[in-house]
């Protein structure tokens, strides 16, 4: 054993020591020497072999084409674009705005030899990683990218664009080079070229714009539509404001700008577009959500920045079909119409010119986005109000608090786990408390209305307020917003604290109606996809499936959705959904919000085949256009959730969707569970509530439906027939018996 073990330590020192001899460090020298030396004679091997391709400034111009958009069954939509392209010498650019450009691009690109190594070197590693380009590009290269070559993100177009670019430093001079660069470039608004820009943006020709309108076309160049003032988002203008305040600090650290000067500057808001041929209408909207969802999967496949992307795709002869559905697009334009814009009259009433809507259509099953309302009209209203996350959600963000304490199985403060039956007290400004202790957060019911003790069923169809703050600290904030985002919220930028549980962050019809789809579709992910085919001669793009993963159990999704029956058939969405006149037996989840402050109004709801998130949003028709109260909009003292957005939902979505459709639901709890039990019709019920609800127990009898008398605060006007049964009511797979919940909310609308 002693030999073997000799020879094994024989064999092993052997080993080492010829790991130690294929290593040494003159053959390491050796290594590195040799592949540079390779690298070096490569290099410049294609210097010589590397040209500078012809002038092909007109070539470039022929090469733009008009964009066609299609409707889902191939009817034509639009067709976008038309090139603004003006060549301009230099000489009509102002000085100081030329270093505008050079104060956002390239600081050093009157020293530099026309290449950054540093940057190309990190380009081309991250393209051989497929992690697309990460900028660093010299004006040279940049423009010769735009002048001579393609927006593709290949090891072998990089490498030409370095030899390009160094062969071109030498050539041209810096003026040369830097007119070619802004005359080129692409800043949005369908303008190539500091000419067409600047009359795009600020109505004058290149040679009379200031430093300060300078700065933000220098600044736009990096996200043309993003950083577009006229409809870009709160995120979109801080982030061109604060790179616009980044080009003219950096012009006064060259000395190309007095200091006093530039503290006298005050941001140069550009002019709205001039309307185009193609986008009028709702079509305009359609157009930059599909460009935009292009430009994403072209930045993510493909490795392009949002610049390079958005010069990918316009002008560029796609053929785009989209999911919208003409039919059902042409039923919510005219839903809105009848239902809200119609109706308002900014010559009696000045708020009702302060009125938006926004509204997004999906179908559940395939997440695809057959119907949107972006404004009144694309020339009119550029920000999309189907896309805009400035204003608060509200209460429609009650259900991701519900399934989270689903998924999670939270419990409540007395360790009962959550569930549709739990009783909570919903005493308006309730201290909420973690362990005993308050966390200094008592929100306030709509109109500071005490409820008592109430379930979790109608905690949902009264929306109150008190009752989802306590259960999200239950559950615990982070697991409230974690869910969130698995559903589709984008929560980066909001905190976990209690008061996010009354819809305090901001969010979008689009992303609402995600959130909701995936819900309907038994909490299997549906990111709301526009883009159904993009076509292009020279360039291929894949369209993902819009709907992904689990991102909560099928249980928690389809008990929310059961729980959200009962909003439509006995909550705050009653009267103008389950109510509805248009209503032909179409099973309806749902929920209603409204924010403090009326400055939103949502309805987002969904039957078996549909998801349809309506938002109203008070906006000053003045510029800047500040958020505003919606009061007396309408002629309502207040614009509610259940009233407008539920009732623009209601009027489209009972003409569109199937009848006989049923909601196919994995729960035994909710509105939507069919009782065990059939009530005593015998006495006549009033509309008065008890002062506490069920709990889980079943009842020992068969309960009538008979109602306490304690609180009258919930009567009903007489002309609403809550005694009969709603045309919706319960379906569908009854799984279990549930708890009588005696109490018949009224019409409460928030």
């Amino acid at each position: 054993a002693e030999a073997r073990r000799a020879a094994r330590g024989k064999g092993g020192s052997g080993g080492r020591g010829r790991i130690r001899g294929l290593f040494t460090w003159k053959k390491i020298v050796g290594t590195v020497l040799g592949t540079s030396l390779l690298a070096i004679g490569a290099f410049i091997a294609l210097y010589f072999a590397v040209d500078i391709p012809d002038d092909n400034a007109a070539a470039q111009a022929a090469q733009r084409q008009s964009n066609v958009y299609k409707y889902s069954d191939g009817t034509l939509l639009a067709r976008d674009g038309k090139v603004n392209r003006e060549i301009v010498d230099l000489s009509k650019v102002p000085k100081k705005v030329q270093y505008t450009f050079v104060a956002a691009e390239n600081k050093s690109f009157y020293q530099d030899n026309g290449i950054d190594l540093k940057g190309t070197a990190r380009g081309l590693l991250n393209t051989v990683r497929g992690k697309g380009a990460q900028g660093g590009s010299t004006i040279t290269q940049q423009y010769v990218k735009n002048y001579y070559l393609s927006q593709e993100q290949t090891v072998s177009r990089k490498l030409k664009e370095m030899v390009i670019s160094l062969k071109v430093d030498r050539r041209l001079t810096k003026d040369e080079i830097l007119a070619g660069y802004i005359n080129t470039s692409y800043y949005g608004r369908n303008a190539y070229g500091i000419q067409a820009a600047a009359q795009a943006y600020y109505r004058v020709d290149a040679d009379r714009l200031t430093v300060a309108q300078g700065a933000y076309l220098a600044a736009l160049l990096q996200a043309p539509s993003q950083y577009d003032w006229a409809a870009a988002s709160d995120a979109g203008k801080r982030l061109v404001t604060a790179r616009w305040n980044y080009v003219l600090d950096n012009m006064v650290g060259k000395g190309w700008l007095d200091g006093s000067e530039r503290r006298g500057m005050k941001f140069p808001e550009p002019r709205d577009p001039r309307p185009a041929a193609g986008r009028e209408g709702q079509k305009g909207y359609l157009i930059e959500l599909a460009n935009r969802q292009l430009e994403d999967q072209l930045m993510k496949q493909q490795g392009m920045t949002r610049s390079q992307a958005e010069a990918a795709v316009v002008d560029q002869g796609w053929t785009v079909t989209l999911n919208v559905d003409r039919k059902k697009q042409a039923a919510l334009e005219k839903s809105v119409k009848a239902q809200l814009t119609g109706r308002l009259d900014a010559k009696k009433r000045k708020v009702d010119a302060d009125v938006q809507a926004g509204a997004v259509s999906v179908d559940p099953k395939t997440g695809r986005i057959v119907a949107l309302y972006g404004g009144v009209d694309y020339f009119k209203h550029y920000l999309s109000n189907a896309t805009r996350t400035d204003y608060q959600p509200a209460s429609t963000f009650k259900p991701v608090i519900l399934a989270a304490a689903l998924e999670e199985g939270a419990q409540t403060q007395d360790g009962d786990p959550i569930s549709a039956d739990t009783v909570y007290d919903g005493t308006s400004k309730r201290q909420v408390v973690d362990d005993g202790a308050k966390v200094g957060f008592s929100p306030e019911n709509e109109d500071d209305r005490d409820y008592g003790d109430v379930s979790v069923q109608t905690a949902m169809n009264k929306s109150v307020n008190s009752v989802f703050a306590q259960m999200g600290v239950d559950v615990g904030m982070k697991y409230v917003m974690d869910t969130a985002a698995k559903l589709g919220m984008d929560t980066g930028r909001a905190q976990a604290v209690p008061a996010q549980t009354l819809g305090t962050m901001g969010a979008s019809p689009l992303q609402m109606a995600g959130v909701y789809a995936t819900l309907d579709n038994h909490g299997k992910k549906v990111t709301p996809g526009i883009l159904k085919k993009a076509e292009h001669n020279s360039r291929t793009v894949a369209i993902p499936d819009p709907v992904g993963e689990q991102v909560v159990s099928r249980s928690a999704a389809d008990t929310v959705t059961s729980v959200l029956t009962g909003v439509v058939d006995d909550g705050t969405a009653r009267r103008s959904v389950a109510l509805n006149p248009r209503r032909d037996g179409q099973k309806v989840a749902g929920k209603t919000g409204t924010s403090d402050d009326n400055k939103s109004a949502w309805f987002t709801g969904y039957t078996p085949d549909l998801v349809t998130s309506v938002g109203l949003f008070g906006e000053d028709d003045k510029a800047p256009h500040p958020q505003v109260k919606m009061y007396g909009a309408g002629g309502n003292p207040r614009v509610n959730g259940g009233g407008f957005p539920a009732e623009v939902w209601a009027a489209y979505m009972f003409g569109v969707t199937r009848t006989d459709a049923r909601f196919d639901l994995d729960t035994d709890q909710g509105a939507a569970v069919r009782p065990s039990w059939t009530p005593t019709p015998s006495q006549t019920p009033t509309t008065q509530e008890p002062s506490r609800e069920p709990t889980t127990r079943e009842p020992s009898q068969a309960p009538t439906t008979q109602e306490p008398s304690q609180d009258p605060t919930t009567q009903e006007p007489s002309q609403d027939p809550t005694t009969e049964a709603p045309t919706g009511g319960p379906t569908d797979r009854p799984t279990g018996g549930i708890t009588l919940d005696p109490v018949r909310p009224g019409d409460d609308t928030s």
